[in-house]
């Protein structure tokens, strides 16, 4: 009987699995409306006092989106201030809906990689998973390896489809 060899263990293709980025913890929502007159108006000192007694500690380790979801007139410096109530406990918070924060922190995540680490290496990006990968991702870990990359892939290493090689 003949030896079974793995052709593709054996190959030196290098893997990205792109959920070991996927950003971690839970996401809370700041929406300014509840802080707001009417849910309409934002009446600076009403609003300073809301947000004195606000529970922050709610927000402690989450990741926050903050957004107003009433068509109201917010002045910019409203959103500095939930920011700067923000800074001490919470993971990470951003402008934008939840959907937003969650691929911020996923191109942060892809961020901290260092592309010479890839150099002139074949590099398979794994394509099928147990979590939800952006398209964002998959274009921002092809902008991140393109100039270094031999070649890059998408898939897994018994079937490709290629997308990049070096010349």
């Amino acid at each position: 009987m003949d030896e079974i060899i793995n052709k593709v263990a054996q190959s030196a293709l290098t893997t990205i699995d792109l959920e070991n980025y996927y950003p971690q913890g839970e996401t809370a929502v700041f929406d300014l409306k509840d802080h707001l007159f009417m849910e309409l108006i934002l009446k600076e000192k009403d609003f300073r006092a809301g947000l004195l007694t606000t529970d922050w500690e709610q927000y402690r380790d989450k990741n926050v989106a903050i957004i107003c979801s009433a068509d109201a007139i917010v002045p910019i410096w409203a959103y500095m201030l939930v920011a700067s109530y923000l800074e001490p406990v919470a993971r990470f918070y951003a402008f934008g809906d939840e959907d937003f924060v969650q691929k911020t922190l996923f191109l942060k995540n892809l961020g901290s990689i260092d592309p010479q680490r890839f150099q002139d290496q074949r590099v398979v990006v794994k394509g099928c998973g147990d979590k939800s990968i952006t398209e964002a991702a998959y274009v921002e870990i092809t902008r991140l390896l393109r100039p270094v990359a031999k070649s890059i892939m998408y898939g897994e290493p018994c079937s490709t489809v290629p997308v990049y090689k070096k010349k």
